[in-house]
């Protein structure tokens, strides 16, 4: 089957997020392969609509759209119009690739929003766990090249420490010999030395300065929570707008935030999407308001 053109894929996102069904895209990104994508949520006539780049989890070699699942759906119930992306995984595509990927799928998001989210509508990115990371990554890309504009940044147990060496993690682990954390990051980051680019671990990086607002959710016995909480405090400390919370009812995060069959999310979903709906009207401007001559 060819892939469907970018201007169909975005004409078939646009009716997928009028009507409010789930559809799948193949969207065409300039010199890359055809990238895979669902769409989520509806844009009622007439309304703007948040718009969402979102990364699903599974340790950067594995997951895919239906992984993606539980945490659009979500977004999609705060208002949002979601578009999930398959991006590639390691070892097959280690880093850079999956987020050059991504940000090649933000330009195109971004040319779109009008289509998507109506005239006016603010483009957000979002992830859980390895998605947290390439969210994150890809808003340090868009403010290094000045190109678009994010409204924020939406980061669900952020995977963004590569030493695996957190109290947290540890704890979840219970000291196993193997740790598909660790595991994961040694086949995205291909070798060592990517560790120390920002891009890779955007925790390490050395300047957060103007970047987009964040909001940062993990659970209480979560393995990224260390991780997740140690970046939120110096986002704020380089004067980020932050909103971080833990949440007490989540529980086997950060896996529940991508297990297809749903266990143990449930009990916090309403925590959660209220979160995303006040991160949204946080994060989203006033409508001008008209002139009148006096």
């Amino acid at each position: 089957m060819s892939p469907v053109p970018s201007s169909r894929s975005a004409e078939a996102a646009a009716r997928a997020a009028a009507q409010g069904v789930e559809a799948d895209l193949s969207i065409e990104l300039p010199g890359r392969e055809p990238v895979g994508a669902r769409v989520y949520g509806q844009r009622a006539k007439g309304e703007v609509a948040p718009l969402v780049l979102h990364f699903h989890g599974g340790t950067f070699v594995c997951g895919g759209l239906d992984n993606g699942r539980n945490v659009a759906r979500l977004l999609a119930g705060a208002g949002a119009v979601v578009v999930s992306l398959a991006y590639p995984l390691a070892p097959q595509s280690p880093f850079p690739e999956p987020i050059e990927v991504g940000y090649a799928a933000l330009e195109w998001l971004y040319k779109q929003r009008t289509k998507l989210g109506g005239k006016g509508s603010q483009v957000y990115l979002a992830g859980e766990e390895a998605g947290g990371n390439l969210a994150a990554a890809v808003a340090l890309i868009a403010r290094d090249r000045a190109h678009p504009p994010i409204a924020g940044q939406i980061l669900l147990s952020p995977m963004l420490d590569p030493c695996a060496g957190t109290a947290s993690l540890r704890n979840a682990t219970s000291d196993a010999t193997e740790c598909r954390w660790a595991s994961g990051w040694e086949k995205y980051l291909s070798c060592p030395s990517n560790a120390m680019h920002p891009y890779a671990v955007p925790s390490g990086s050395l300047r957060l300065s103007a970047l987009a607002p964040a909001l940062v959710l993990v659970g209480a016995d979560d393995a990224m929570h260390d991780e997740a909480m140690t970046f939120a405090n110096r986002l704020r400390a380089a004067g980020i707008e932050v909103t971080s919370s833990v949440l007490p009812s989540a529980s086997n995060w950060p896996k529940a935030l991508y297990d297809t069959e749903n266990t143990g999310c449930v009990a916090c979903e309403a925590a959660v999407q209220q979160h995303f709906r006040e991160f949204f009207s946080a994060t989203t401007p006033p409508p001008p308001t008209a002139d009148h001559p006096s």
